[in-house]
């Protein structure tokens, strides 16, 4: 929908409200609970935005205090959330699956005045976890009864004013606060609104957006201010187990994920059609055979056998796939966190369902790049967002400056110095961007792997080709810093005989040094509750290297004993 109430004169909190207040009768939240749904209209989240202003109130504290989030994301979480900013307040969000240890540490770090938490199980495993914590009030108590007090505006903030303290996925073992300011969220949301526009041009009823992400993710938290600033209809998956199923009944336009969602979307179509069998996994099968033959080679013209399997598959197949998995009005598919696998893309692509990549990190509002919705190009992630530069330093670095770079990191001087430099972010990101502008993403600087022979390789691009072929596989990690060839650990369901299999197909494609000559099977996957995975779902490398070093150490012996 067009974002008409947004003026250059107002921050994206003023333009909020304004929205809500223009849309007082129009329903833009929805909560998939179990048994049912709960929705809130824009005068029903004033009055909720206003009932939490009161008890912010009470609790004595005051503008520029710090306010700790930390509940499951839903419609109260917004309330809470927009009350804390339009008390002036700095909102910290934390992760409710996060570890007790972890999320203390980061109070301990911020220091709020206040916690504002979902449940007493989430309070109470905090106390257990420290015996510092800042006075709490629980949503139940906050929320109990709506307030009578008249519906005020916002607090008018500057555009440098203090927003947000978001800590960052912690990888490395140490979690730092980025400080966004109203300046950096007011300018993202203006990037992301206009690029939906783009991606809903012709459209004139109100965006359907489908969530489920928790929103103390930076990327997450942007589009649900952007669904607000823009009046959207905002549905929200409150249970995963019940994505599948939540997912199709919203029948959004778009949705924001993470690869590995896609992924197991693309695995499970494949065992559902192959169960199914019959004409329609004949058309299916070789509709894809097709597809995956002309990407192979662009220049290769389809035979006529070919295109009635596409024309097939187009007729009859990919439309139900589409509805049964994503809704029948399903525009774009946008995805980030992590590097999604070109295969995965252009799967998606044969299905009729664009997928929109973005880069960025916490540091950069969580956006720096994103895909044209009128120029998709799979394997990237699409050029810098308007008013935004980013160039190659050292060793393929990205580097960014712009209006959506981070002030500060919270109390870490020298972390802020050793990353903003000369006016440029050091994403510590390697990547590469080619002649139109787009950008790719190799992986982490600080996760390259240097061999004894002195190549260095980035992990990322293996585990994600290793994620694709083994069946099986649910999380891959490959290893080999300081040793002479590469190894991975195979977490899931594979067999040996399985993963040998693709690794000796994926090898034969590799230059010696990228290839993967050992690896360890693990039945259980790394997890968050077992501190081998961040809030966010990505690898504790140097936690789980720590943890499996006998196993690794016994792998390398093992096939040297055999090589020898």
């Amino acid at each position: 929908m067009s974002t008409d109430i947004v003026k250059p004169s107002q921050n994206c909190l003023e333009a909020i409200f304004a929205r809500l207040e223009a849309y007082r009768s129009v329903t833009i939240l929805e909560e998939c609970r179990e048994d049912c749904k709960v929705s809130a209209t824009g005068g029903d989240l004033l009055v909720q935005v206003g009932t939490a202003r009161e008890h912010i109130r009470k609790a004595g504290v005051k503008p520029g205090d710090r306010c700790a989030l930390l509940a499951d994301h839903g419609i109260r979480w917004v309330a809470a959330n927009l009350a804390i900013f339009a008390e002036g307040m700095i909102c910290v969000p934390l992760y409710s699956r996060q570890a007790p240890e972890e999320l203390a540490a980061m109070l301990a770090d911020c220091e709020p005045a206040l916690l504002l938490c979902g449940t007493e199980i989430l309070r109470d495993a905090l106390r257990n976890a420290s015996d510092k914590l800042p006075q709490s009030l629980l949503f139940d108590e906050v929320f109990a009864s709506p307030g009578l007090q008249p519906i005020e505006p916002p607090m008018i903030l500057m555009s440098s004013a203090p927003m947000t303290i978001i800590y960052t996925s912690g990888t490395s073992g140490v979690s730092k606060g980025v400080l966004l300011t109203v300046g950096n969220v007011s300018y993202m949301l203006e990037c992301t609104s206009s690029r939906l526009d783009l991606l809903m041009e012709g459209r004139s009823r109100q965006d359907k957006v489908f969530h489920y992400l928790p929103f103390c993710f930076a990327g997450s938290w942007i589009l649900l201010l952007t669904s607000l600033l823009r009046g959207s209809l905002l549905t929200l998956n409150t249970a995963l187990a019940r994505l599948a199923t939540d997912l199709p009944e919203s029948a959004p336009d778009y949705v924001l994920n993470v690869p590995a969602l896609l992924e197991r979307m693309r695995r499970g179509v494949d065992e559902q059609v192959s169960l199914k069998g019959g004409f329609a996994l004949r058309v299916y099968a070789n509709a894809k055979q097709a597809v995956q033959r002309r990407e192979g080679s662009p220049n290769a013209r389809s035979t006529a056998r070919e295109g009635l399997w596409l024309w097939l598959a187009n007729w009859l197949v990919f439309p139900t796939i589409r509805k049964k998995m994503l809704g029948p009005n399903i525009h774009g598919l946008i995805c980030g966190s992590a590097p999604l696998a070109v295969e995965t893309q252009r799967y998606f692509q044969m299905l009729g369902v664009p997928v929109l990549q973005v880069y960025g990190l916490t540091e950069t509002t969580a956006i720096c790049t994103m895909d044209d919705p009128r120029n998709v190009e799979p394997g990237r992630t699409g050029p810098a967002i308007p008013g935004v530069e980013m160039r190659l330093g050292e060793n393929q670095e990205i580097l960014v400056r712009g209006p959506n770079v981070f002030a500060n990191y919270w109390n870490r001087p020298q972390e802020t110095a050793a990353v903003l430099r000369d006016g440029w972010f050091h994403t510590g990101d390697q990547g590469e961007v080619n002649a139109a502008g787009n950008w790719a993403v190799a992986g982490r600087l600080k996760n390259l792997l240097i061999l004894s022979s002195g190549h260095n390789v980035a992990p990322e691009p293996m585990e994600d080709k290793l994620l694709q072929v083994i069946p099986g596989a649910l999380q891959v990690l490959v290893v080999g810093n300081g040793r002479g060839y590469l190894s991975a650990i195979v977490c899931g369901s594979a067999s040996e005989a399985v993963v040998q299999e693709a690794l000796d197909a994926v090898n034969l494609d590799l230059p010696h040094y990228k290839q993967v000559r050992a690896f360890h099977l693990l039945s259980e996957a790394f997890s968050i509750e077992s501190g081998l995975l961040t809030a966010n779902g990505k690898l504790k490398r140097d936690a789980i290297a720590t943890s499996l070093r006998e196993e690794i150490a016994e792998m390398y012996e093992t096939r040297a004993r055999v090589a020898s």
